[in-house]
């Protein structure tokens, strides 16, 4: 091979690994594409979010049928207001509630939405009233360990 087509080799192998880290950059960062554009807002209050981002899934039994459009404070209640964007094919009852989970042990934060059983329908710009905020490990193994220390946890027979 001459080294003239070796350069040509490596340049094409250099774009296409470029190409591949663009592509799971966007994977990653979820800017692979704004899907919900037509669908309906819908708040909901939490007393904490975690690290639920801007563009983090909605989900409702798994699927996917929306996205956080924004976080703020309220500088009333101090609590976070979380407005998301649903599907419009997705009609929630109004005793809809929201809870935000984290995916796998590491993984990234998400609402998700637990329908109730009203006949009423949720209208655009309502509010979703029951919610879970989002739960602090490092708050929650605090507890258990300060607990384990001080005697009061939970204990453990070993007698036969």
């Amino acid at each position: 091979m001459s080294q003239r087509s070796v350069d040509w080799w490596v340049g094409i192998f250099v774009l296409l690994g470029i190409a591949a880290l663009t592509v799971l950059a966007l994977r990653v960062g979820n800017l692979s594409g704004f899907r919900y554009e037509n669908g309906y807002i819908l708040h909901a209050t939490f007393n904490n979010v975690g690290s639920l981002k801007v563009r983090s899934p909605v989900k409702l039994g798994g699927v996917s049928i929306g996205e956080v459009t924004k976080i703020q404070l309220d500088p009333k209640t101090f609590l976070a207001d979380v407005t998301m964007r649903i599907d419009p094919k997705i009609k929630l009852p109004v005793d809809t509630g929201a809870s935000i989970y984290t995916e796998g042990l590491l993984g990234e934060q998400f609402i998700a939405i637990q329908p109730g059983g009203m006949p009423q329908d949720l209208q655009p710009g309502a509010t979703i009233t029951l919610t879970q905020g989002a739960v602090n490990i490092d708050q929650m193994i605090g507890q258990m360990v300060f607990n384990k220390a001080s005697g009061t946890g939970p204990s453990v027979s070993t007698t036969s």
